[in-house]
């Protein structure tokens, strides 16, 4: 079982930063994808960055050159630095990991006014 503890969201102006945490805890061998996705007031969730055990990302076309994920393995802990904020990052932001199966944080609320 992995435990996924978010922190970091908050309220910013639009234009400022902010970094997001997420650590895993729990009995498991390896992590291996982690990321993180969001979800908007009426939209689906979506992918906003992953990033796999050896460091290859992906990231979401609205955040690319805005956001950047990184990951300590040995700390089984995710990062995603946002940049340049927008309202429309308004989202609740939630870490995801893979180890055997699919597991979800609780989610952090992340709001951007303009």
């Amino acid at each position: 079982q992995v435990q996924l503890l978010e922190s970091g969201g908050g309220l910013v102006q639009a234009g400022e930063s902010l970094r997001l945490s997420c650590a895993a805890s729990g009995t498991f061998f390896a992590i291996n994808d982690m990321g993180w996705y969001r979800q908007a007031p009426g939209k689906q969730r979506e992918l906003v960055a992953s990033i796999t055990r050896r460091g290859t990302t992906n990231y979401a076309d609205s955040v690319k050159g805005r956001f950047t994920i990184s990951r300590d393995n040995a700390k089984n802990t995710v990062f995603l630095q946002m940049n340049s904020l927008k309202p429309e990052d308004t989202a609740v932001y939630y870490c995801n990991a893979y180890a055997r199966r699919a597991y979800w944080g609780q989610g952090t609320q992340v709001t951007v006014s303009s």
